[in-house]
Parts: structure tokens; sequence; C-alpha cells
């Protein structure tokens, strides 16, 4: 499977553009923002976007949805629990100084135990508040990666101090969620250098008396 990362915007999200080889179709996950570079790698590949999927609704991963549905036509997959934080927009920009992006209207609620397919492999949605109320991951089985979101980075977790966030809910989600995972799993956070479970389990300081 194709699959390149690009840190996009002025916070550099990891935004994902996945690509099956055989039908030609792509999968996007939060494209925050440089909807240009990230339609530049779809074309490099000669791809067409399936479905677009939002992590979370914070403003540099839910930001170039917009636009990138407009110049694809794909539908966009959010869960819905991050509703309200999606029509907080104007707020959000006002937080980093930066110019209020155009609200995207979600096509399907990204629901905990929901299937995205791309070619053969199998994007399981899981649900794991605490850096939001909708934050999701996507687990690939087939590709052995996870796409966690603001929720687990390398050495660290995803901060809980922004409105809606639960510190408590978010050690939950990652010990309920993301740790039965298998220890090779490659973790792509949304900021960042990836990292593995395995290597979360044993080194990552928040994580050391779950």
């Amino acid at each position: 499977m194709i699959h390149e990362i690009l840190p996009v915007g002025m916070l550099q999200c990891n935004c994902s553009v996945f690509g099956d080889e055989t039908s030609r179709e792509a999968l996007v996950v939060d494209p925050g923002d440089d909807v240009a570079a990230i339609l530049e790698i779809v074309r490099r590949h000669g791809l067409t976007v399936k479905a677009i999927v939002v992590t979370h609704a914070h403003i540099d991963h839910i930001g170039g949805a917009h636009k990138l549905k407009v110049a694809t036509g794909a539908p966009v997959y959010m869960n819905q629990a991050d509703d309200e934080l999606r029509s907080q927009m104007a707020e959000q920009a006002g937080w980093l100084g930066m110019p209020e992006p155009e609200e995207v209207d979600i096509d399907a609620d990204a629901r905990d135990g929901g299937v995205l397919s791309l070619g053969a492999a199998r994007f399981e949605i899981l649900h794991t508040p605490g850096h939001t109320p909708g934050s999701i991951g996507l687990w690939i089985p087939s590709e052995g990666k996870l796409v966690a979101g603001d929720t687990l980075f390398r050495g660290s977790i995803g901060r809980t101090d922004l409105p809606g966030g639960d510190e408590r809910q978010i050690l939950r989600s990652i010990h309920e969620r993301l740790l039965p995972l298998p220890d090779e799993t490659t973790v792509i956070p949304g900021h960042g250098e990836n990292t593995t479970i395995g290597r979360e389990k044993r080194f990552n300081y928040f994580l050391q008396d779950l």
C-alpha cells in the first residue's frame, strides 16, 4: 500500500495519504492545511480520493477538509461527538492567530467499530475520547499501523487542557483501545515522529502506571 505522511500547517499536523496500488483509490487522514501539497501527492500516484477522515475537530487537523472535499468530491468522516468543537473554528483560529477556515460538512459519523476499506485493507475505527470527545484512531491490521491522531505520541499523550479534554478519559482510551494492539504496531501520531505500541508501553512516562 502507498502511504505518505505530510506535515501540514503551522502546527505540522501529520496528514496521511493512503493509496491502493490496484484500485488507485486513496484515503486521506487529517488534511489540516496545505491542500495543494496533499493533492500533489494524490496526483503523483495517480489516485482518486475515496474518503477523507478527520481524527478530531481541532483546526490543525480539520482546517483543510472543506477545500479537499471541494477538490475531490470525497465524503468526510468524523465522530459526531466532536460536532460542537467543529462549530468553533472562529474561536480556534483566534487561539492560534490564523485565518478562519471554511467549516466542512460531515458526511458520515466515524463511529467506534466502523470500518473503511481501501482495496483489501480494512481501516478499523477506534473511538478514543480524551483529547477531544470525538477523537478516533484508525487501526489497519494488514499494515500493522495505527493512525492515532492526538491521543498517543512518541513519549507523550495528547493534551487535555483544551475544551473537551479529559485526562482520565484519554488514559482509559489508551489503556483499553490502543495498548492491546500488537507491540510491533507502528503508531503514526498527529504530530512528530512515528513510534510503536511496544516502545510506548516501555518508555512513555505517562503510561507507566497503566
